[in-house]
């Protein structure tokens, strides 16, 4: 039996436990949906992994918030599939998902009896100030990366003031901020 693992199948396979353990630790940490794991998404896949680019995160994330479904899911569904084709996309999914549905299964028989009690309303109101900190920390990070000329800065502006007055879902500003890009680059390639 030991024969039949060659040394490549068995690097495919360390390559997606690693995909999926790096996501099941995210999904373990992650609190307050998509946006809360961005940071964490930063430190792990391009710091400490080297598995994308901030640039290819921000792609990613910006494409995961106009595909059906969640965010973060949809985010490490890419990665995966970046690192390990769709056996990867998969493992990653699956990493991500299964420490949330073994946590819910668990906690939705006891939160009923418990979502009265002051301590744990408290408690939720505490960690949903520090969900903030983290997403503005994220956002300042890559705000830094984003915004580099004046063309990026006008989309920026445009796209934060369309954000501020508008009520209309982000799938139209991403796909406006990508025309914009597309057109402004053109126009200064034709000045140029």
């Amino acid at each position: 039996m030991e024969g039949n693992h060659t040394p490549q199948s068995k690097s495919r396979f360390r390559q997606l436990w690693e995909l999926f353990w790096t996501f099941a630790k995210m999904g373990v940490i992650t609190f307050g949906g998509g946006m809360a794991m961005l940071p964490i998404l930063q430190r792990e896949v391009v710091d400490s992994k080297g598995w994308a680019t901030e640039e290819e995160l921000t792609d990613y994330y910006a494409i995961g918030q106009c595909t059906p479904g969640i965010i973060a899911v949809n985010t490490a569904t890419f990665i995966g599939q970046k690192c390990g084709g769709v056996a990867g996309g998969i493992a990653a999914t699956l990493g991500l998902i299964f420490p949330s549905l073994v946590i819910i299964s668990f906690l939705a028989a006891l939160i009923s009896n418990f979502a009265e009690l002051a301590w744990v309303r408290n408690a939720f109101a505490g960690i949903q100030v520090c969900v903030c900190i983290l997403i503005f920390n994220a956002v300042m990070k890559l705000l830094k990366k984003s915004v580099v000329d004046k063309r990026t800065a006008v989309i920026f502006t445009l796209v934060l003031a369309g954000g501020v007055f508008l009520d209309i879902s982000p799938v139209w500003f991403v796909l406006a901020a990508a025309a914009a890009g597309i057109v402004l680059k053109n126009l200064e390639a034709k000045r140029a």
